[in-house]
């Protein structure tokens, strides 16, 4: 059972940063391809980045392409969303999950392709 935890979620102004992390347990995280997805009331969750086992290959969203990066150190177990420029229409529920696939070179970019998920962290970006 591999077990998802999310941290850095928080408030921010708009234009301003923040740095999700997501901590994998009980399972070899270096062998999962990892995503990040956002959901708000009443909509689908949206895949906003995601990157193969090996860091080979990512995947960004148009929606946050050039603001966000995700990256992973494999050694720590984490997998990280760096998020700049922050707008208002990015408060949301953020969600990070695990593809146990763990292809080398294919980023699973929608939820269903997806495995296990973390319990969300709000993000919320006033104008």
């Amino acid at each position: 059972q591999v077990q998802l935890v999310e941290s850095g979620g928080g408030s921010v102004q708009a234009g301003g940063s923040l740095r999700l992390s997501c901590v994998a347990s009980g399972g070899t995280f270096s062998s999962y391809g990892m995503g990040w997805f956002r959901q708000t009331p009443g909509k689908e969750r949206e895949c906003l980045a995601a990157i193969t086992r090996s860091s080979g290959t990512t995947y960004y969203a148009d929606s946050v392409k050039g603001r966000f990066t995700i990256s992973r150190i494999n050694a720590k177990n984490t997998v990280f969303l760096q998020m700049n420029s922050l707008k208002p229409e990015d408060t949301a529920v953020y969600y990070c999950a695990a593809d146990l696939r763990g292809s080398i070179w294919y980023v699973a970019k929608v939820a269903h392709e997806y495995d296990y998920w973390g319990q969300g962290t709000q993000v919320t970006v006033s104008s």
